[in-house]
């Protein structure tokens, strides 16, 4: 069946094969423009040396400034009226669609359980008949070895279920809530080794649903933190403990021992990928940066020693561009810290210059939480901590002053990292009980994301059908979604964009023109210099194609 509608004439159909073919080429400008830029500014991840630009092409008749693409939101929005409601045909709309980035995605939790047992196959670990958790061999009794779960179907389903939400029911023994986290340490024995392949198998599910950029949370160098954070003496006086961790080096080595391990996990990726080789996958042009994860549900020792190295590794090595905190809002430990761990963030934040800071925060219920606890959480995250971002901001409506607060997250473009299926899995907040239109309607800047991909058993492309589906959202709300992601990435650089919000190109840029690969001489010293900039413009080529073979 034909989805797209019936051409109105050969003309408009030369027309539009003309237009793809100016924007295809533009999309290769914007490629070598990022590879460039990243290259320049990250000469610690491998990439490929930049590429000369083409010459110049001729200028559209209207520019890029002129807001000329609007015509092309709006026969896309025609296309998705006609498809929204038929589940398959809405995929198959929605997979093509360039995405931006995933700015909220743990990294253990990120990779497809199929993909986690040919990993625990390949490494000869073991895994428990009855709780299903992956072990270190020999087998000992009552376990498998981890290939059964390759070769035995029912085996490796049964697995499937332990190790993600996929056909789990809720029963008066455990809760979805229960369920979602207890998965991770199931599959714990997997994950904790040859991260390269995870960040690779993150990569081709980005590429797969037409994502450039993802910042996984995950923390290098856990064990030797924990370790380190067991002999400091903790006091309230943050400087203080700043100052004995600093004092012996000992945090010092461990950072050195953190990028060398990040350095070999990269090179596993490419290697997974085929990066650099003749035939890389298409994962290769993937950007990727961290987010040193920190765990909430440990004494404020732990917490600190954490939250130390994740700002200080930001500051020697970019490839980590924030901090967060992680594990479960409701934890007992961390609904008593919650302010205490601000506080921390808040004078880290005041020692250094270069971390960005996005938190978990209002992952909560009164179902999971005392109601007292879901009156302050995002707040404080922003007004002491400082967060840029916030991930889930489900209990928004149950702040003090909610309205204001959401004022407040509008006047300062501090975005709301969404993960639909997530909430819904873990908190049972789904469709109209979901805060996410309220978001949408006070004007705070929204990025959809998977949070834990593999465990939810979704995607990118599943979080926008539910998008849709669930919450009405339009095309032109995706495509805020897409480039508010890449707009609130912690990635280095200017923005494309004249200022925050505003998505009139930067000066520099102004009569240049993504859909016809025209790049002015101080628009491509942008490019070059700046990688965010760089993967924005990707996407604005990227979704010119879309538009234009997506029209009703």
């Amino acid at each position: 069946m034909n989805t797209r509608g019936p051409l109105r004439s050969v003309s408009a159909r030369t027309a539009r094969a003309a237009q793809r073919a100016r924007i295809r080429a533009a999309f290769r400008v914007g490629a070598s423009l990022l590879a460039a830029a990243t290259a320049a500014l990250v000469a610690a991840v491998p990439s490929a040396s930049a590429t000369v630009l083409p010459a110049n092409k001729p200028a559209a008749d209207r520019t890029w400034a002129d807001g000329a693409w609007a015509d092309g939101a709006t026969g896309t929005q025609r296309y998705l009226d006609r498809v929204r409601d038929n589940p398959e045909r809405l995929r198959d709309f929605l997979r093509p669609m360039p995405k931006g980035g995933d700015l909220h995605t743990h990294l253990s939790g990120a990779v497809p359980a199929e993909a986690l047992i040919r990993f625990a196959a390949d490494d000869g670990l073991c895994i428990d008949a009855t709780t299903f958790t992956a072990v270190a061999a020999p087998c000992a009794a009552g376990t498998r070895p981890a290939r059964d779960a390759v070769s035995d179907h029912d085996f490796r389903q049964s697995v499937i279920r332990a190790w993600t939400m996929e056909d789990f029911k809720e029963s008066a023994t455990e809760s979805g809530h229960d369920h979602f986290f207890a998965t991770f340490g199931k599959f714990k024995a997997v994950t904790g080794s040859h991260r390269g392949r995870l960040v690779a198998e993150v990569a081709k599910v980005a590429a797969e649903n037409h994502q450039d950029y993802v910042e996984p949370l995950f923390t290098p160098q856990g064990g030797a933190l924990w370790d380190l954070g067991a002999d400091v003496k903790w006091s309230p006086d943050f400087a203080a403990v700043r100052a004995s961790l600093l004092a012996d080096g000992k945090l010092s080595r461990i950072l050195g021992d953190a990028k060398a391990e990040t350095d070999r996990e990269l090179a596993e990726e490419r290697d997974v990928l085929g990066c650099g080789t003749a035939d890389p996958q298409r994962a290769c042009g993937v950007q990727v940066r961290f987010d040193f994860q920190v765990g909430r549900a440990a004494d404020p020792q732990y917490v600190f020693t954490q939250l130390l190295a994740g700002f200080e590794m930001a500051e020697q090595d970019p490839r980590y561009v924030g901090v967060n905190l992680v594990q479960a809002e409701d934890a007992p430990i961390a609904l008593r810290d919650y302010r205490l761990q601000m506080r921390m963030i808040k004078y880290l934040r005041s020692v250094y210059g270069k971390a960005h800071v996005t938190l978990h925060a209002g992952e909560l219920t009164s179902k999971v939480a005392p109601r007292e606890d879901l009156r302050f959480h995002v707040r404080d995250a922003i007004e002491t901590a400082g967060a840029e971002r916030i991930g889930h901001g489900v209990d928004i409506m149950s702040e003090d002053r909610p309205q204001e607060l959401l004022r407040t997250m509008a006047r300062r473009h501090i975005a709301v990292e969404v993960p639909l299926t997530s909430n819904c899995q873990i908190l049972e907040v789904c469709g109209d009980d979901h805060p996410l239109r309220r978001y949408l309607a006070a004007g705070v800047p929204v990025a959809l994301s998977t949070d834990d991909q593999g465990v939810s058993r979704t995607d990118i492309t599943l979080e926008y059908a539910r998008a849709v589906t669930d919450h009405h959202l339009s095309y032109r709300q995706l495509r805020d979604s897409a480039r508010t992601s890449l707009e609130h990435a912690f990635i280095q650089g200017r923005s494309l964009w004249r200022a925050v919000g505003d998505h009139r190109p930067a000066r520099a840029c102004a009569t240049s023109d993504p859909r016809t690969g025209r790049v002015t001489a101080s628009c491509r010293a942008l490019l070059n210099a700046s990688p965010k900039a760089s993967l924005q413009w990707r996407y604005e080529v990227e979704r010119a194609e879309f538009e234009a073979s997506h029209q009703a």
